[in-house]
């Protein structure tokens, strides 16, 4: 554990790596099973675990399975670059950020990679 606590990962998050471990190697998490599933099965099965919520499998469907049309409201930077691009004047509530996504379907996970590149850019 003092080799993941130097690496800045807190003792919560590295329970929740090795119960991930766990699961994926007791076979209780088949990664491969989860590429054929739906979006909501893939959440479904990983809020499941502990330590996950719905942004980390939001995460794992955009970046891992390359889902096209996942739309992480939750996502502070995602808010923020969405705002940022329609020329809100602050920044949009999750119920405004999932209005406007209906328009981006079905490809909300370009629009959402399109929102953290104007979040970290802010100029």
């Amino acid at each position: 554990d003092e080799a993941l606590r130097g690496v800045g990962l807190s003792r919560p998050k590295i329970r929740y790596l090795r119960a991930l471990a766990e699961a994926i190697l007791n076979q209780s998490l088949d990664l491969e099973v989860l590429s054929q599933l739906s979006d909501e099965d893939v959440v479904q099965r990983l809020i499941a675990l502990p330590g996950f919520g719905l942004w980390s499998a939001n995460m794992y469907l955009i970046f891992n399975l390359q889902r096209p049309d996942v739309w992480p409201i939750g996502d502070l930077a995602v808010r923020a670059g969405i705002s940022r691009l329609v020329g809100a004047s602050c920044r949009l509530s999750e119920r405004e950020l999932d209005q406007w996504g209906e328009r981006w379907r079905p490809e909300r996970s370009s629009v959402a990679l399109l929102a953290w590149y104007f979040y970290a850019s802010k100029d």
